[in-house]
């Protein structure tokens, strides 16, 4: 008999015994397991894989600076592959951004954006507190992002010790109004008392894949910004070409006060986070009074490697023709999208760049749906990793994925539906 690991694996619920599958290696879009299996990675390991993983590019960077620099504080130093790195990144973002601060995952970028945002307003003797954030959002599992994120089983236990944060009603089609008209009500009330508003450009990821328009976006951010609020845009699922664009405010013509980046940065090889901030926001710490500093670390911010990835990743997208495969994958998912709505189990199916999802009629919604477990097994049995949100089916795959990948993917779909409708009738029976 095996002795049971001690490791405690998230999102994960161990009393059920659920399979821990070993990966003994991966490469482009695969995983390959110990026991020979190749299984399609079509939710990038938790959209973080770009360019697919493995890639030569990066391994060679990686390995490189191995060689030279491991880590080093970065409090009164700096290195090469940061400064490099800095310097690139501000040229994909928007111009209003001129500074970078580096962390180490997706919720240590938006803890960053927020005591930024509360702080500038300190720093300036114009205290704002006040928060505002979108229903259904998720920002990360730190107590700050949790704050920021909707009140939902995520963090429901947890909730005595989050601070206040509003969050307005999500958008969604048909709805937009409902939306604006809390928005620009709340702000005529409190607009002089608000820090920032935060979210997630376009999609709700963790929320179940929820899309809003950019027209709504950028009006959100026009009534925000006739108040003087700040606007955090959390671009760690969305930003590196997941909705067709390099960043998802490109295509409501924003430029954020604040950018929070992860999961893609280094093309998903190493963790790190980064936030984006303008003049403005870099100006109001800049003093000759040391308590005046911004006072937020981590023990690896800046790590040499993670720089020398991400750094890599970027050159990736300038070498190669990125963008050509996102938009092929996007015209796939449409075809699949078309087909998927003949079917009579699935409803709301939608497509954004690289994103395809739809829910599933006749099910529990949200993350502790009861169907979620078959669908996985089943899926995965099929030598295809999808994770579905619930009840929402979605596919988020790397950039390297094939055509003929893709329709494996999708007949996989198709087939675990099936089969859950096959479940469904004996059951009723």
């Amino acid at each position: 008999m095996n002795k049971p690991s001690p490791i405690w694996h998230p999102f994960t619920q161990h009393g059920l015994q659920q399979e821990i599958i070993p990966v003994e290696r991966a490469e482009g879009a695969y995983l390959y397991t110990q026991d020979g299996r190749r299984i399609i990675d079509a939710i990038s390991s938790w959209w973080v894989v770009t360019h697919g993983h493995c890639h030569p590019k990066i391994v060679e960077a990686v390995r490189a600076q191995a060689g030279r620099l491991d880590q080093v504080i970065f409090a009164g130093f700096t290195h090469d592959p940061a400064e490099r790195l800095a310097e690139k990144l501000l040229t994909f973002a928007p111009d209003s951004l001129s500074h970078v601060f580096f962390s180490d995952s997706g919720s240590t970028a938006v803890e960053v954006a927020l005591k930024m945002a509360i702080g500038y307003w300190a720093q300036t003797g114009k205290a704002r507190r006040k928060v505002l954030a979108l229903e259904g959002g998720y920002h990360g599992d730190t107590f700050g992002a949790m704050s920021a994120g909707s009140r939902s089983v995520y963090s429901r236990m947890y909730e005595p010790y989050l601070f206040e944060v509003t969050h307005l009603p999500f958008p969604a089609a048909g709805q937009e109004g409902k939306t604006l008209e809390a928005l620009d009500a709340f702000l005529k009330a409190h607009g002089a008392e608000t820090a920032a508003f935060i979210f997630e450009p376009l999609v709700l990821g963790a929320g179940g894949m929820l899309f809003y328009t950019p027209e709504v976006l950028a009006r959100m951010a026009e009534l925000c910004r006739n108040h003087g609020v700040l606007l955090i845009a959390d671009e760690v699922m969305t930003g590196f070409g997941r909705t067709g664009t390099m960043f998802a405010c490109e295509q409501a013509g924003l430029a954020p006060d604040l950018m929070c980046l992860s999961k893609g940065l280094t093309g998903g090889f190493l963790p790190m986070g980064a936030t984006l901030a303008t003049e403005a926001i870099y100006r109001a710490f800049y003093h000759t009074d040391r308590a005046k500093m911004f006072f937020h670390s981590t023990s690896f911010t800046g790590n040499p490697l993670s720089c020398a990835a991400a750094l890599a990743s970027l050159e990736i997208w300038e070498e190669e023709p990125v963008m050509d495969k996102i938009a092929a994958i996007t015209q796939a998912h449409k075809a699949a999208a078309a087909r998927f709505m003949v079917r009579g189990d699935f409803e709301n199916t939608r497509v954004l760049g690289c994103i395809l999802a739809l829910d599933i009629r006749e099910a529990t919604p949200g993350y502790l749906s009861e169907i979620q477990p078959f669908l996985y097994k089943t899926m995965l049995a099929r030598g295809v990793l999808l994770r579905p949100l619930g009840n929402t089916v979605y596919i988020l795959p790397p950039y390297c994925v094939t055509a003929n990948d893709l329709d494996t993917i999708y007949e996989c779909i198709d087939f675990a539906l099936d089969r859950l409708g096959h479940e469904r009738r004996k059951q009723a029976v």
